[in-house]
């Protein structure tokens, strides 16, 4: 699949009623995907401006329907969007419980919603379920397969050493289709294994050059993953 803007959002894929749709994916900004079936509603990586998006394309009613959210890591870009969706979520006055999803050890989304239940846990109107993904083992919301997978995200130290980050990979099967997410990751072999074959790839290209693919990948290096995908995308290019 050949994209002719490497910086065009929203991305759109579908296969019968399988959907994903993402609406950005830009390095130290924001990163927001909408994921459906006809049964499933699912919000992967919410980060600034999700609530916006989502209201203008699919409206209230749709984001009642979310059932699940899905984190990568807690980087701010991924992140950013998750208070304020929980917020209107309780001013929509939800009654289903709502799952989140994120590798053990993501400090960020537990401080999250610490955070909002400390400011709203009075007036909250459903439950928010933490799920700390702690192995590899798959499980299934809704008719859709999940299995996630570590994948090797690090940050620079103020010291200037690699840092590992708590983070994960999905892939996503329904029916006979599946759609690989890698989050942000360097290269790795969990990716490419779960790359392969898949119906879609959504693989980060945010390395600008060789000298920082110690924590992204550079183009090329996504390309060679995502060619093995009957289709990918390219996200998280820098601009």
């Amino acid at each position: 699949m050949k994209q002719k803007d490497l910086h065009k959002y929203p991305l759109i894929w579908r296969k019968d009623d399988f959907f994903i749709k993402i609406y950005s994916s830009i390095p130290n900004v924001s990163t927001g995907i909408l994921l459906t079936t006809s049964k499933t509603t699912f919000i992967i990586d919410p980060g600034d401006g999700i609530l916006r998006d989502l209201t203008q394309d699919v409206g209230a009613e749709t984001i009642l329907r979310v059932s699940d959210i899905f984190i990568s890591h807690g980087h701010h870009d991924h992140v950013g969007g998750v208070w304020s969706l929980l917020t209107y979520l309780s001013v929509l006055r939800r009654r289903l419980p709502l799952s989140i999803y994120y590798p053990q050890g993501c400090v960020e989304i537990e401080s999250i919603y610490k955070a909002f239940k400390e400011v709203y846990g009075k007036e909250l109107s459903y439950e928010i379920i933490l799920k700390p993904i702690i192995n590899e083992k798959q499980f299934t919301k809704n008719s859709v397969r999940i299995k996630p997978f570590k994948v090797n995200h690090r940050e620079v130290s103020p010291g200037g050493e690699f840092i590992e980050v708590p983070s994960l990979g999905y892939k996503f099967f329904y029916d006979t289709k599946t759609i690989c997410y890698g989050g942000d990751t360097a290269y790795c072999e969990n990716l490419v294994k779960m790359a392969k074959g898949s119906d879609l790839a959504i693989i980060e290209a945010g390395a600008h050059d060789e000298s920082s693919s110690e924590l992204h990948m550079t183009i090329e290096q996504a390309s060679k993953i995502g060619k093995t995908a009957k289709e990918f995308f390219l996200v998280h290019v820098p601009l």
